[in-house]
């Protein structure tokens, strides 16, 4: 799956709830799965740490399609100049 296609698919699952929910809510949620995924690097096992990378993906596509942001856009820089 590519990004745009990842960003399509959760605004089609989820991009009511997610623009009732508002930016604020979505960026709380999606530290909350860092905070997730950080505990499942440390100490999960393989399947916890796939399930929680998701997770961050998910909201964080949810976050940029309410901020009218491309990921691919967003990760174009490491494409063109890297930092």
């Amino acid at each position: 799956m590519q990004l745009a296609e990842l960003q399509v698919l959760m605004d089609d699952l989820y991009g009511s709830a997610d623009r009732r929910r508002g930016i604020p809510s979505t960026v709380a949620w999606l530290c909350e799965e860092l905070g997730e995924l950080a505990q499942a690097v440390r100490k999960g096992t393989r399947e916890q740490q796939v399930h929680e990378f998701g997770d961050v993906l998910a909201w964080l596509a949810s976050l940029a399609n309410q901020m009218d942001i491309s990921l691919d856009e967003a990760v174009q820089r490491y494409v063109e100049d890297p930092p």
